[in-house]
């Protein structure tokens, strides 16, 4: 019997290993000396894979290398910080190819199974020859239980890893999830945002796999922005190993339903890490959208709102400007909206509604909820049954301080 997707490993500060999935991190030096910068994955002979790229225009070359090896039962991950490869025409691409013959040369494998990744700073050229030098250690220290060293290793402005993990039974049979991401910074999605990697020990096919990782990025990834920058190098992979002696979940299945569910976990825990550990971030914002026309509609209403840096320099001052919400919601592009039925909540307090300030509000509320470290706030458009959430940040001096000096 299916059962509701657990918190497992990662709730208790642990990330559970995942049969058939190995992690093992390196140093290469690549911009900071004495940390790992590099990772490799190996995923046992017989896994499927599915992933999400980046739409931006100037994707970086391991994102272009990925999407063409993708489709060739890909066996190893390459993922080095410190360097983004992006911004770095035909010889990053070169490097990049470069790269992953590196490691197929180590494993024995082909280059086109090999799916390269990198983060770091834009316009610079991959340092190869580090990397090299690095891979025979990553390979020595793969594990199994790599998962927490993996996430410290694709760390570049985050304050600390980010991992998640869920146990689910099939028909008696445990299956896990578990995964890593890394991102504070330059994140608005436009697929998903940042670099995540999931594994699981589930019996599932390529095809399906792609389709339950997409339904877990539109509600998690696709719904987070710290900055409004939709990053050159974004993607998120799901590696399945087959190893599980659960059945093989099929398309229509409840166990379909079970897994999806223990995924979109993963992907919603690993998304509030990132927004939690937003660039000089001080406070932690939901914004639910509810009564819409469409989700479509909710989720923009949402975004505007966690994008507008009036909104969010607000939040950091804990100043409980609400003018600045209400603009937010009326330049959303919400077609003939009837201002009359739109209702605003700061937590439990309605700030809005009739179309303008609600006759209860009072400043000293709204000053109370704005010095809380987490606020919800919630809209109903009052148009329909749609609804969707967005989680945001504050912007601080911090943010501006960190960027300002991210190159020095």
């Amino acid at each position: 019997m299916a059962v509701s997707p657990e918190k497992e490993g990662a709730a208790h500060g642990r990330i559970s290993p995942v049969s058939g999935i190995r992690l093992g991190t390196a140093a290469a030096a690549i911009k900071h000396v004495g940390r790992d910068d590099v990772l490799l994955i190996e995923m046992t002979e017989g896994s499927t894979c599915a992933a999400v790229f980046t739409r931006n225009a100037f994707c970086a070359a391991p994102v272009t290398v990925s999407r063409e090896h993708l489709g060739q039962a890909p066996r190893w991950l390459l993922v080095n910080s410190g360097n983004a490869n992006a911004g770095t025409g035909a010889r990053g691409l070169a490097d990049a190819r470069a790269s992953c013959e590196a490691v197929a040369a180590l494993a024995g494998g082909r280059a086109e199974q090999v799916l390269p990744f990198s983060t770091g700073v834009i316009g610079e050229y991959l340092p190869l020859d580090k990397i090299r030098a690095a891979l025979p250690k990553a390979f020595e220290a793969l594990s199994e239980n790599g998962w927490e060293a993996a996430a410290r290793a694709i760390m570049t402005t985050d304050t600390r890893p980010k991992t998640a993990s869920r146990r689910i039974e099939i028909e008696g049979h445990p299956v896990f999830v578990s995964g890593i991401a890394k991102g504070a910074g330059m994140i608005h999605p436009d697929m998903a945002t940042l670099l995540a990697f999931v594994g699981t020990d589930a019996r599932i096919g390529a095809q399906l796999l792609q389709s339950v990782l997409q339904h877990a990025v539109d509600r998690s990834f696709n719904c987070i922005t710290v900055d409004g920058d939709t990053s050159t190098n974004d993607a998120c992979v799901l590696m399945a190993s087959q190893r599980s002696d659960a059945p093989p979940i099929e398309p229509g299945s409840s166990h379909l339903e079970t897994f999806q569910a223990a995924v979109d976990a993963v992907l919603d825990d690993l998304a509030e890490e990132i927004v939690r550990d937003g660039e000089g971030a001080t406070k932690f914002i939901r914004i639910v959208v509810e009564e819409a026309a469409s989700e479509d509609e909710a989720r923009r209403v949402g975004k505007t709102i966690a994008h507008s840096p009036l909104v969010k320099t607000a939040f950091f001052a804990s100043d409980p400007n609400w003018g600045r919400i209400l603009a937010a919601v009326g330049r959303a592009g919400c077609d003939d909206l009837d201002i009359s039925r739109v209702a605003i909540w700061l937590d439990e307090v309605r700030i809005v509604a009739g179309g303008g300030r609600d006759r209860g509000y009072t400043e000293a509320q709204g000053v109370a909820v704005m010095q809380r470290p987490e606020i919800t706030v919630r809209v109903s458009l009052g148009r329909g049954k749609a609804s969707a959430r967005v989680l945001t940040c504050d912007l601080s001096f911090d943010y501006v301080r960190i960027n300002a000096e991210y190159r020095t």
